[in-house]
């Protein structure tokens, strides 16, 4: 069974930063491709950034130059560091992992960005 869990979440002020991390359990980790979705209220949850087992990035143009996705294949985790936070990227961040077979998410992290 596939479990991800989701932390570093939290308030910050408008241009700060924060660092999420997603630690996966289950086989072949390195193999996924991993992703950061986000959720705002009353909006539809939307891909954030993605990463494949072979380390190659993709990130949506609102977070282009301010986010950064990263993995360790070793430690089972997945990373989103996010600078110059603004008030628009408040949202509940989900991770996500896609499988040729299925795709798995986590509960989860809040991330509230003051003006």
């Amino acid at each position: 069974q596939v479990q991800l869990v989701e932390s570093g979440g939290g308030l910050v002020q408008a241009g700060e930063s924060l660092k999420l991390s997603c630690i996966a359990s289950g086989s072949f980790f390195s193999l996924w491709t991993m992703g950061w979705y986000r959720q705002a209220p009353g909006k539809q949850r939307e891909l954030v950034a993605s990463v494949t087992g072979g380390g190659n990035a993709d990130y949506a143009d609102s977070v282009k130059g301010r986010f950064t996705i990263s993995r360790d294949n070793v430690k089972k985790t997945v990373y989103l560091q996010m600078n110059s936070l603004k008030p628009e990227d408040t949202a509940i961040y989900y991770c996500r992992m896609g499988t040729p077979a299925s795709e798995y998410w986590g509960q989860g992290t809040q991330v509230t960005v003051s003006s």
